[in-house]
């Protein structure tokens, strides 16, 4: 009975220790492949896309003055497309920085707002920008693990989804243009607010800053594929990116004859004569312009090498690219 009862002890010995030897293997091997070491799965990415875009500014909008601060001033009449294309290097498990280019178009009319004012005004504009800009990221959640592949057996991919928070530094250039005739003309030329006389504000220059900050989140698709979303608030230094900004220059006949343009794309008012004339106000030039990009990236991860990720038997599990 002693014997047995022996037996027995030594039997359940012997089982909970392979219990603890198959939990701590399994263990080991989870905590290896789905811990926050898998973010080195992502560390360079290069990415390209669509945007949408928004100006907000002086010209089109809602209600009241054009507001650089409020979307509630967006007008989706004025939506315009644009690509963006960038790299991005990941140098923390929750810290990334991006080198980005933006290409598009912004625009605003006056006739499709509904202020009285900015109606009656009746001045419109589109500019093309182009923007490259270096931003941080800060990667608020993200979930991470490496998942096995179903198209063979002993394979893995990384399975990577991240939310993200972003801003940074950059600088574009920009180029108003206003239909005229059935001819778009360039307006910073023109001077349309004096800059080309001696006693006007001083021409702008079609290079300025800009702060772009947002949100976005990216998940995987496929083990070398991502796709991400953004919305990119853009901060600028210029309140000309519309060529609007303070007042009508205070001298129409000196404009006029400066370039007959000038006065033609300056002053294109349609009703309430009395709001608009030399050295009336033209534009809010207490506050700078704006921009808003709505991206769709496709991401591509060049810290995944080709081929899966292959698990080998050993002391905790390795993964080798």
């Amino acid at each position: 009975m002693k014997s047995i009862f022996m037996k027995s002890r030594i039997l359940t010995a012997v089982g909970t220790a392979l219990l603890l030897t198959v939990a701590t293997e399994t263990f080991a091997q989870s905590n290896y492949f789905n811990s926050s070491r898998n973010w080195a799965f992502n560390k360079k990415e290069v990415y390209f896309g669509i945007s949408g875009t928004q100006f907000l500014g002086d010209l089109g909008g809602g209600e009241g003055d054009g507001r650089q601060l409020s979307p509630a001033d967006m007008n989706w009449q004025s939506t315009r497309a644009g690509f963006n294309a960038g790299f991005r290097y990941r140098f923390a498990p929750r810290f990334a920085t991006k080198t980005n280019i933006n290409v598009g178009w912004v625009s605003g009319a006056d006739s499709l707002s509904s202020n009285e004012y900015r109606n009656s005004r009746n001045l419109h504009f589109r500019s093309m920008i182009v923007e490259l800009s270096q931003q941080l990221e800060f990667i608020f959640w993200y979930s991470e693990n490496v998942k096995s592949s179903k198209k063979a057996m002993g394979s893995y991919f990384n399975n990577s989804s991240q939310a993200y928070l972003f801003a940074g530094f950059g600088a574009f250039y920009y180029n108003p243009k206003a239909q005229y005739q059935g001819e778009w003309l360039a307006l910073r030329p023109l001077g349309t607010e004096g800059q080309n006389i001696s006693d006007g504000p001083a021409p702008y220059s079609p290079i300025s800053f800009s702060v772009p900050m947002g949100i976005g989140f990216k998940t995987t698709i496929s083990p070398f594929w991502r796709i991400g979303f953004e919305i990119s608030y853009h901060k600028t230094f210029t309140d000309y990116i519309d060529d609007v900004s303070g007042r009508f220059y205070h001298d129409f006949a000196a404009l006029e004859a400066n370039n007959p343009l000038s006065l033609a794309l300056a002053d294109r008012h349609n009703a309430n004569s009395q709001w608009f004339g030399p050295g009336v106000r033209r534009g809010n030039a207490e506050d700078n312009d704006a921009m808003i990009f709505f991206n769709v990236h496709a991401i591509y991860n060049l810290s995944y090498k080709k081929g899966p990720l292959k698990a080998k038997k050993g002391r905790g599990m390795k993964t080798k690219f």
